[in-house]
Parts: C-alpha cells; structure tokens; sequence
C-alpha cells in the first residue's frame, strides 16, 4: 500500500513540477531538475517529513523512516510487527549509516559526542529523561527541529522538540563519536 502511494506522489509531484518549469521562460536559470531521482526524492521527504529540502541530504535515512512510519510500539521489539525506540535507532544506524549502536538508550548516549540542541544536524541523535532520573527515550533528529522515534503510545512517528513536552523531557542531543565510525569501517 505504501509503494502505491509513494508511486502516486512522485506521479503527482513530477507533474506539478513540469508544469511549473513549462510555465517558466526557457532562459530561467532556477529550472528544477525533474529527472534527477535524489532531488524528486529529498523533495518529496520534505513536503511528507514536514523539513526543509535542505534537511533531507540522506534520502537513504529519510526512506527508512517513511518505511518504518506507523510501525507499533513493542517495548524489546525490532521488527515491524512492534518496535522500540532504542530498537528503531539501532536498526536505522544499522542500515542507513553502516554503524552498531548500544541497545538501549542509556547505552546509545555512551557511545555519543553530547551536544546541545542548537547544535543538532540530520542523522544526531536525541536523549530524553522521561519522568525519569535516567535517560529512557531516544529520537533521530531529521532537521528543523523534527525528530524520528517510537513513542510507546503511537509507534514510530515523527515529534518537533519545539512541542512542549519533548521541551519538558529533553536531556541532550548527541553525535555518534567519531572512532566508533572508523571502527565500523575497519571491519
């Protein structure tokens, strides 16, 4: 159903678009490439992600989300019968950036450079303390403030940390640490 749908978006899009560039002048030289596939694609992740088109570099990431959008919450879960949050990030560091993280998210923050959320790029990743001393949540930030995650009472979804609770929850962002990447590449 979803390739479908998918299929009737970029339809719809590629159309729009060339309707759009027929109605330029032919000297105009902000023409939108249509036959590009990375470009109609990082489009349409913007429009369905709700990010800016420059957020969306990482259209391998953005396909996994999408793929992964409505998957329900099972807490231990990795698979889309029921997953988790700390399962939904290993599974996307896994196949869209070639990297093993921790299980859980007191073990993903381990493995992280902290950095605040002003400082956030695509692919971080996002702590949050909820009703909690500890860390007990963990998101994807995909750009403009909009991060991917499992929330245990709508599956995997996509949040803003702008909306008041996640504000109330957040503890820090935090980048994959460099040696972690180079170790993965080694093997």
């Amino acid at each position: 159903m979803k390739k479908i749908l998918i299929f009737t978006l970029l339809v719809c899009f590629i159309s729009t678009t060339k309707a759009q560039n027929s109605n330029q002048t032919s000297s105009s030289p902000s023409k939108t490439e249509t036959s590009d596939p990375d470009n109609l694609a990082s489009q349409f992740f913007s429009q369905v992600m709700g990010v800016a088109i420059s957020a969306t570099s990482n259209t391998k990431m953005y396909q996994f989300i999408y793929d992964w959008l409505g998957t329900p919450y099972h807490l231990g879960g990795d698979t889309k019968k029921g997953i988790d949050c700390s399962g939904f990030a290993y599974k996307l560091y896994d196949k869209t950036f070639n990297t093993i993280i921790g299980s859980n998210a007191r073990n993903i923050f381990s493995m992280v450079n902290p950095i605040n959320k002003n400082d956030l790029k695509e692919g971080d990743l996002v702590f949050f303390k909820i009703h909690s001393k500890s860390i007990s949540h963990v998101g994807v930030y995909i750009g403009d403030n909009k991060f991917a995650h499992a929330s245990s009472s709508r599956g995997v979804m996509i949040s803003n940390l702008n909306e008041a609770y996640w504000q109330r929850y957040f503890y820090k962002g935090g980048r994959i640490l460099e040696s972690l990447k180079s170790q993965m590449n080694d093997n």
